[in-house]
């Protein structure tokens, strides 16, 4: 009857006894269901989840790995705690509280989870109250642009608007939503000052962005046949991108030198490869052959390799390596092939065998690195440049840092975290090229309006000095008469009159083209990248 009863024991029932039996602490956080899933309970803000599967030949060396990298948690946990503890501005740690909330949910560790749960808890309701501070002083901010909108002081506004960039600059940290809301108001109320104080500006050069519009095409054209190997074809469809280049009109300098190099780097790589390709093909196959064989001699030496991790990414290396040689005499193909696939092969049996060892940590970084992907797609939008660069940044160091993760996770993790940053990047760099554009513009039209006033200025001048002409004239020329001293006097106080004005007008006239002259030798001396520091003031 006892041997009957051991073939019916099940590994459900046998891992729900072993369950009972084990203690550590934090253990009322977990629980191990019928399929021999080890289930963390929901606690506070953390959902429900499975941690792992448990097997029931070694449930115990499984639970042994999880609590280990539990240890691995409570340190991370610790130093944040510090962190938090020493911060001034704990606004400046949303980021790293937002990581650990989320590692937690998805760390394979197993222990007192409740505990950090509370606190974390307790984190977030400060950084709730700090982040309101923020949001009603960004508020008035807000209500002090909206109230300028309207001005008709245009310098002291000018600097009004400056003043309250600076200030909202120092102003910490909201949420996204409502610091968004708050910044489009003031970039409204701006807005409307601007437009009002800009109505007789000029346009953007039409010409030079439509040039560089068709150079920037022939570059991407270029760029994309330079690996081509349809050597005669691309050879003529250089010839003709050169002839297009020339028949195209001239762009802003600073982006013409930059398109030029890009171009003609691109028609150089082209033109040396194609050289290359016909010095070399004679002797290609031997070649390749010597190559191949010091990559078998790599493998050999690598194949008994207990150095997991390293020896399979040098593995990984030698058969990109291989698949970038190409192809090598056909009677030594095959020989060359088994000896560099067989230690391959024998490699990767060992390391499959030692891999569930490793299955834990695995996930561990799994669950570290996607934390870091969803912090950074929500930086991906945020329009505080300077900060999220920062953090996108350190982000970026902490990947580096972490290990490899499931393979099946790898390219889409990857591919996630990068496009976040590609994306946040690209609204950047938009964004200066955007603020450049304007403060080029604002230049050009300041000069245009100095010019024009030189002008009104002179051609009032004018006028003036032909009315003083003809009274002088008429003074020369008044009939004797008994009006003749009335009118003698009334001229007498017109010429007097005139002159005072023209002496008023060469001052102020005098004054303007002084002003004309300091603008136009500013605009000669502006670089590029006071621009678009001149632009971001403006």
């Amino acid at each position: 009857m006892e041997e009957i009863t051991t073939q019916e024991s099940t590994p459900q029932t046998t891992l729900a006894t072993w369950w009972e039996t084990v203690s550590f602490p934090g253990k009322e956080n977990y629980r191990v269901d019928e399929s021999g899933q080890l289930l963390q309970n929901a606690t506070g803000s953390f959902k429900e989840r499975t941690v792992s599967t448990l097997s029931a030949d070694n449930p115990d060396i499984t639970l042994k790995a999880l609590k280990d990298k539990y240890a691995e948690v409570e340190t991370r946990w610790k130093e944040l705690q510090t962190e938090w503890d020493a911060a001034e501005d704990k606004l400046k740690l949303i980021g790293k509280i937002e990581r650990m909330k989320d590692y937690m949910q998805h760390t394979a560790a197993v222990g007192a989870i409740d505990t950090i749960e509370k606190q974390l808890a307790g984190y977030d309701a400060e950084l709730n109250k700090l982040g309101e501070q923020n949001y009603q002083a960004k508020l008035k901010i807000a209500e002090q642009a909206e109230a300028l909108a309207d001005s008709d002081n245009w310098k002291e506004t000018t600097q009004a608007f400056k003043d309250i960039a600076d200030q909202w600059k120092h102003v910490g940290h909201t949420d996204k939503q409502r610091n968004d809301e708050l910044w489009n108001r003031i970039e409204a109320a701006k807005n409307k000052f601007y437009d009002r104080k800009r109505q007789n500006q000029e346009d953007v050069n039409k010409e030079l962005l439509q040039n560089l519009d068709l150079k920037m095409e022939l570059v991407d054209k270029a760029e994309k046949l330079a690996q081509s190997e349809s050597w005669k074809e691309t050879t003529e469809g250089f010839h003709n991108l050169m002839e297009e280049w020339k028949k195209t009109g001239r762009t802003l300098h600073d982006k013409n030198e930059e398109l030029w190099h890009r171009f003609i780097t691109a028609k150089n790589v082209f033109f040396d490869r194609k050289k290359g390709h016909f010095d070399t093909i004679q002797t290609e196959q031997e070649a390749n052959y010597i190559a191949k064989q010091a990559l078998v001699e790599k493998a050999a030496a690598l194949r008994d390799s207990t150095e997991w991790g390293p020896t399979a990414q040098a593995f990984t290396e030698l058969m990109e390596e291989w698949k970038k040689i190409g192809r090598v005499p056909a009677d030594k193909a095959d020989e060359q092939w088994n000896a560099f696939i067989g230690a391959k092969e024998h490699f990767f049996q060992a390391k499959k065998q030692h891999s569930e060892t490793v299955k834990v940590s695995l996930q561990d970084n799994y669950a570290q690195k996607l934390a870091l992907v969803r912090r950074a797609e929500a930086l991906q939008h945020s329009n505080q440049w300077r900060e999220a660069t920062d953090e996108l940044m350190e982000l970026m160091e902490e990947w580096k840092k972490i290990g490899p993760v499931p393979r099946e996770h790898n390219n889409d993790i990857w591919e996630k975290f990068s496009t976040a940053r590609k994306k946040f990047f690209e609204r950047k760099d938009a964004n200066r090229e955007h603020r450049k554009q304007q403060f080029e513009k604002h230049k050009h039209q300041r000069l245009q309006q100095n010019k024009d006033f030189v002008r009104k200025l002179e051609d009032e001048l004018k006028d003036e000095e032909e009315r003083l002409a003809d009274f002088k004239d008429g003074i020369q020329n008044i009939t004797p008469g008994h009006k003749e001293v009335e009118l003698r006097a009334h001229l007498e106080k017109l010429i007097s009159q005139t002159e005072n004005k023209i002496k008023h007008k060469l001052e102020k006239l005098a004054e303007a083209r002084k002003q004309l002259q300091e603008t136009e030798a500013k605009a000669r001396e502006d670089k590029p990248n006071n621009n678009s520091q001149q632009g971001e003031e403006a």
